[in-house]
């Protein structure tokens, strides 16, 4: 019994405590994109004109508030090993509804609330098709894609509602006291929080986690993986009706083809921000250091005087880099782990004389 007790506890073997904790905390992808945003915007500040003014915050918080929103939402769809390819015709549906149900003499709050609903049937819809009939989220978002912008351009057609009461417009674009910073800042750091606590903090969120890595697996362990996907699609559609008011009254203008092309952004900063394609992994710092990654080229490149078309072939650039990365950094691991099992086979094979040895003296 004495023997028993005075062996040595076996060293723990799980893949997560295999390193320091600083290792596990700053060589980490989330770290990584955080360090090329600082270098991007500190090279930016120092070559390109006007872009170390403050007032470049207030525009590029502006400009990254409809992305940021949808990538919330986007991550833990992505992470449960699914997509939302309709976010941007979303976008645009919630603009033509909140503007039609606007010109047809509602108030202006009755018409958000309208049009947010209708655009959480919509990411409902596509809840049911992924869950109830077991479609692969590509094809229905893609199918949805089209059929939300359809919708939206065929209600309005080539026109667009700019009759907007300009306090609405000012609040949007309202800043914090004396400073640069926007007042739409304030909802979105609350929004990053909660989603941050939802992901990481609660039950739900390692669902999320184990539904991405696994379904039968997550099925097994209790958690209702058709339910959990049901509620992100539909949370999906809420918060992307959210960016279309907002991108609605910041321009003043409700029209058919807003934020066209906008879900490459949104895909490209989530999976930049270090959230696997193939889902089971990511957090949401890395995604938000993405956004402002994506964001801060974009405004620099303008202030350089580049044109919009440049903008989207580094869009597209690093959405390409960012699943090559992953893979490569994947391969990387395997290759190393490969290296490292032999000699941590070495190690224990040689511990284990040691322990009898230890019980003969005993």
């Amino acid at each position: 019994m004495t023997s028993l007790l005075s062996e040595k506890a076996p060293a723990r073997t799980y893949a997560a405590h295999a390193k320091p904790w600083w290792q596990r905390t700053l060589m980490t992808r989330d770290t990584a994109i955080i360090a090329l945003l600082v270098v991007v915007w500190t090279y930016a500040s120092i070559a390109i004109l006007n872009f170390s003014d403050p007032i470049t915050v207030y525009f590029l918080v502006l400009d990254i508030a409809p992305i940021l929103l949808i990538a919330l939402p986007m991550t833990l769809i992505i992470i449960t090993g699914e997509i939302d390819l309709s976010v941007a015709s979303v976008v645009g549906l919630s603009s033509v509804l909140f503007g039609v149900l606007h010109r047809e003499g509602l108030p202006m709050v009755a018409a958000m609330v309208l049009a947010l609903l209708a655009c959480a049937v919509a990411g409902a819809l596509n809840g049911v098709l992924v869950t109830r009939y077991g479609l692969p989220s590509l094809a229905v978002t893609i199918g949805t894609m089209a059929l939300f912008r359809g919708i939206a351009v065929g209600a309005l057609g080539t026109t667009a509602i700019t009759d907007w009461p300009d306090a609405w417009g000012d609040v949007v674009q309202a800043r914090i006291g004396d400073s640069q910073i926007p007042l739409m800042t304030v909802p979105l750091v609350v929004l990053i929080v909660l989603f941050a606590v939802v992901l990481h903090f609660t039950p739900f969120g390692r669902g999320i986690f184990a539904a991405g890595l696994s379904k039968d697996a997550a099925r097994f362990s209790g958690v209702n993986v058709d339910r959990t996907k049901l509620i992100l699609f539909t949370l999906s559609g809420l918060i992307s009706g959210l960016a279309g008011i907002y991108f609605t009254l910041r321009y003043g203008s409700a029209r058919g083809d807003n934020a066209t092309g906008m879900e490459l952004q949104v895909i490209a900063a989530v999976l930049l921000g270090g959230v696997s394609i193939f889902g089971g992994r990511g957090a949401i710092p890395g995604v938000i250091a993405g956004v402002v990654l994506i964001g801060t080229i974009g405004s620099a490149l303008r202030l350089d005087g580049l044109s919009a078309n440049l903008i989207q072939i580094i869009t597209g650039v690093l959405l390409i880099a960012a699943v090559i990365a992953a893979s490569v950094l994947g391969w990387t691991g395997r290759i190393v782990g490969t290296y490292r099992l032999p000699k941590e086979r070495v190690e224990q094979s040689s511990d284990k004389p040691s322990s009898k040895n230890s019980k003969k003296s005993e």
